[in-house]
């Protein structure tokens, strides 16, 4: 067990630079903590007015999560898949052994946006297998009780939580879900003490577990708890993400997801080469290159809470 924990990861400033041009924040990986469950990485794009030109890139080894917040997002891959994305719905693609996408805002000229991005790495069971893309426009909602105030709601994203499970496809015990406390609420979310969970605010204002929370704060809770409580005095919206603790040691760089050094090398050297791994994507004539590999063997990240 990992214990009971109240760490806040405050989110850096990473400039994605290129056709994109925008900065995003970014919470995880950090570098005490490389996964919260099995969810490896958080961004959040925005809010900002811009024109997202993410040109196609190559993923291996994980699954992405697109939850926005404002604005529209358009998804298309190497499996034929083209959807418009909004406030509500969820956008889920599996990289398994390899695909292809690119993401683009709706229309040519700068819109309001803000989302969150996750990656989700996959266990052995499913790293190598058959690449996949989903789109659910209709996400089951709770309610959760409240001590004090109106009750809170929750939308469950990925996984389950607290008896509702979430449509979408996941290979590890896991809980992803959006949560809306109104003003002047105290209530106590449940959790499943076996699994590990952190809590990002962010809208408004919350005290998680007697911790007062700055927006974009995700304050990680560890395990062993099987509730927690969340009060707001104007209002709150949180993003709840943990699940069971990722047990293998996995090695990250850029956009891959692996075990080793030399598994990413060839997925870098497949991609610079247009292998048929990673297909292509309709209606594109240019993609982003692979940056190069650092002077030294990558080596896993490695948990030091």
């Amino acid at each position: 067990m990992i214990g009971q924990r109240r760490l806040v990861l405050e989110p850096r400033e990473v400039p994605l630079g290129g056709v994109r041009g925008m900065n995003v924040l970014r919470a995880l990986p950090h570098r005490n903590l490389p996964t919260i469950g099995a969810w490896c990485f958080l961004d959040r794009f925005g809010p900002a007015d811009t024109r997202m030109r993410v040109e196609p890139h190559p993923h291996i080894g994980l699954q992405t999560v697109t939850w926005p917040l404002v604005g529209e997002i358009r998804h298309r891959d190497s499996l034929g898949s083209d959807a418009d994305l909004r406030r509500g719905q969820l956008n889920l693609m599996t990289a398994g052994n390899g695909i292809s996408h690119s993401e683009y805002s709706i229309g040519d000229e700068p819109i309001p946006l803000d989302a969150l991005q996750f990656w989700v790495v996959l266990p052995e069971s499913a790293r190598h297998g058959a690449a996949g893309f989903e789109q659910h426009t209709a996400l089951p909602a709770l309610t959760v009780t409240a001590d004090t105030g109106a009750d809170a709601s929750a939308t469950v994203v990925l996984g389950e939580f607290a008896g509702v499970a979430s449509p979408a496809t996941v290979h590890t015990p896991i809980v992803g879900a959006e949560i809306v406390i109104p003003a002047g609420t105290r209530v106590r979310l449940p959790l499943r003490a076996k699994w590990e969970h952190a809590l990002m605010l962010v809208e408004g204002d919350a005290e998680v577990a007697g911790h007062p929370l700055a927006r974009n704060d995700t304050l990680y809770l560890g395990d062993s708890r099987d509730e927690v409580e969340v009060q707001s005095t104007e209002g709150a919206l949180l993003f709840l993400l943990g699940g069971e603790p990722f047990d293998d040691d996995i090695v990250m760089w850029w956009n891959f997801a692996g075990r080793s050094h030399d598994e990413i090398a060839e997925a870098r050297e497949d991609w610079e080469a247009a292998s048929v791994r990673f297909g292509s994507v309709d209606g594109h004539d240019v993609r982003i290159p692979a940056p190069p590999l650092p002077p030294v063997r990558l080596m896993p990240r490695s948990r030091k809470l």
